[in-house]
């Protein structure tokens, strides 16, 4: 009989492991991936969605072709409970059963973490950025001042920043640079922290960004409350908008706190370098559904990101994993979270930022940055190869 492979998610995490999964066991496994959505989208092209840079069609695509080209069966439905002793997944298309369970869930927006949040326009989500973009176009109809923002807890510090960098090239195309102020408000301890506490060079650079495009940046602030015209810190001031954009920290999927001992506090599976569950060899998490520890304390509470390039990493591990425990070995793969090498570009307009280190957590033994507006191009070319790559299932690519 072959192995049932289960796959909770059709994003980056998702669409990697089953993929992976098949294309290594094929007739050994039979996989079948249930999501939510019906649509890959890739998130990190949100930041241009609201300027009219990109469209939904731009960005995104359906996966149903996609998994039927490679023999993965795929569900559009919501998962609801997951039953580790009887293995077996509830959904709202039916009850399915498993022999090894992927976990692939990625995330929800955390909108109570301040108040107002959930009225205030973010780009987690596309249907928050085609919001996003609505309030943009009035934006530019009666201009003023402008906030871009990442709460306490927050782990998104790369989209902020692009996000950031992005509107204030807009405000020069529209005319608006230097007669409305744009404030950058975020927990980090310092400009460039990006969640992972750092880089060379990376305090500066982003000074010397902030400076150029004559931005205000409030690190280590806590926001206590977004009001429709002004963004209150914990420390009582108020920074006032006409437009703001305001990341919030992420949160695990609801259904899986069902289940007692699958997540930790913030809905998150604790995982082994495997990426196997700790309680459950046969359950494994990747991406953002899986739990990261923060190795450090900050004055205000800041998150770690968990972007495209780790998510696709966790999900090979997790795939090479169970092949091997499919063919009765012991998982043999093992790669920690901080010790994925970091590969980001952070777009800025027409500007940008490439960042390259041997490791996500340092300590780091190789670590650079490389400015520059080479990297507005880079990260173009890398969204056009993404796209193409996921949309084939070509997964097994760099």
């Amino acid at each position: 009989m072959p192995a049932r492979i289960l796959v909770l998610g059709g994003s980056f995490a998702g669409l990697t492991a089953a993929l992976s999964v098949r294309s290594r066991l094929r007739a050994e496994a039979e996989v079948t991936v249930v999501a939510a959505s019906d649509r890959f989208v890739f998130n990190p092209s949100l930041i241009w969605l609201p300027f009219g840079r990109r469209g939904r069609t731009d960005v995104s695509f359906r996966l149903a072709p996609t998994f039927a080209r490679h023999g993965v069966r795929f569900v559009h439905a919501a998962a609801t409970y997951v039953d580790p002793e009887a293995h077996r997944v509830e959904t709202t298309a039916g009850e399915l059963e498993y022999d090894y369970l992927v976990i692939a869930t990625g995330y929800r927006n955390d909108l109570d973490v301040v108040p107002g949040m959930h009225d205030t326009a973010t780009i987690t989500t596309l249907a928050d950025a085609e919001r996003t973009g609505d309030a943009w176009r009035r934006f530019l109809d009666e201009p003023g001042d402008v906030v871009v923002g990442a709460t306490q807890r927050a782990s998104c510090f790369g989209a902020a920043y692009e996000f950031l960098f992005n509107t204030s090239y807009q405000l020069r195309r529209a005319g608006l640079h230097g007669k409305v102020r744009l404030t950058y408000v975020t927990s980090e301890p310092y400009a460039g922290h990006f969640g992972i506490d750092g880089m060379p060079g990376a305090k500066a650079l982003m000074g010397m960004f902030a400076r150029k495009e004559g931005i205000t940046i409030e690190t280590n602030q806590a926001m206590r409350e977004i009001r429709p015209d002004a963004v209150v810190l914990a420390d009582g001031r108020e920074v006032p908008y006409r437009f703001a954009m305001v990341v919030p920290p992420f949160h695990g999927q609801d259904f899986l706190a069902k289940t007692p001992g699958l997540v930790d506090a913030g809905g998150y599976v604790p995982v082994r370098p495997t990426y196997q569950s700790l309680h459950w060899d046969d359950v494994y998490a990747v991406g953002i559904a899986s739990a990261v520890p923060v190795p450090w304390v900050t004055p205000v509470p800041t998150g770690v990101p968990k972007t495209g390039f780790p998510t696709e990493q966790q999900a090979h591990v997790a795939a090479k994993n169970i092949v091997d425990q499919v063919r009765g070995a012991e998982p043999g793969t093992r790669k920690e979270f901080a010790r994925i090498p970091a590969l980001c570009v952070m777009d800025a307009g027409n500007n940008g930022v490439a960042m390259l280190a041997d490791r996500m957590l340092p300590p780091r033994r190789v670590a650079m940055m490389v400015p520059g507006p080479q990297n507005h191009l880079a990260k173009v070319a890398f969204e056009k190869y993404s796209l193409a790559k996921m949309r084939r299932g070509l997964v097994r690519l760099p």
